[in-house]
């Protein structure tokens, strides 16, 4: 039974939306880490990943990375540091995307992902009686195509700004891995420069050492 303040919209009508996800997670040494994420059929599913940091001995910075669709079909892989996945969905239901980090045994590493789905048509779904008279009038029709695709334009321009995003924090953290190694070769090398230096020092002294003489102790020729 429905509550009566309950819609009767479908399940289809009730997940539709234009949703886009970005956030970074850790994976540790040979981790595999899945999302899912719903998508109609017809639609545009996208997915951009970038490793930003990597640690262990290794520092292998490929990830491999599978989309399977509902049927268990693999749709989509990569094994980079850095990849966009994008397809046309096939049917309807939740997409699985896995992360593993089987490249690096004993070390983790930090990736920021970007996935979603865009609907190409989906603003006139729920279109009545009215809108369709409104479609008789050319002047209101050039203007809806024209905010259509300036919607669509600004979507795209908004991935690649998540994909800027992405690639700024990756040699943010480049940039301080980069600082914190010269920083430590510098601190050994100068304690390498300074017990040289006192190592040369002791055995020039030793050079210059000489017993004193007494009556019957005298240097032999």
């Amino acid at each position: 039974k429905y509550l009566s303040g309950f819609s009767h919209e479908t399940d289809q009508e009730q997940i539709w939306g234009s949703d886009q996800y970005d956030f970074a997670i850790v994976l540790q040494a040979a981790e595999l880490r899945c999302f899912w994420h719903f998508a109609h059929v017809g639609e545009q599913f996208y997915l951009n990943y970038m490793v930003q940091w990597v640690t262990g001995l290794a520092n292998d910075r490929h990830l491999s990375v599978t989309v399977n669709s509902p049927s268990g079909y693999l749709v989509g892989q990569a094994d980079d540091a850095s990849h966009q996945i994008s397809f046309s969905t096939k049917e309807t239901g939740f997409y699985q995307m896995c992360f593993s980090n089987f490249h690096n045994r004993f070390g983790s590493m930090q990736i920021f992902m970007n996935f979603g789905v865009y609907y190409e048509g989906s603003e006139d779904k729920d279109e009545g009686p009215q809108e369709k008279k409104e479609e008789l009038n050319s002047t209101l029709s050039t203007i809806q195509d024209s905010s259509h695709r300036l919607q669509g334009l600004v979507f795209h321009m908004w991935r690649h700004y998540n994909f800027g995003r992405m690639q700024r924090g990756a040699d943010y953290y480049m940039m301080v891995s980069n600082s914190n190694y010269v920083s430590r070769w510098s601190a050994v090398q100068s304690l390498v420069i300074l017990l040289a230096g006192y190592l040369q020092l002791f055995f020039i002294k030793r050079l210059f050492n000489t017993k004193p003489t007494t009556d019957t102790e005298k240097p032999r020729c």
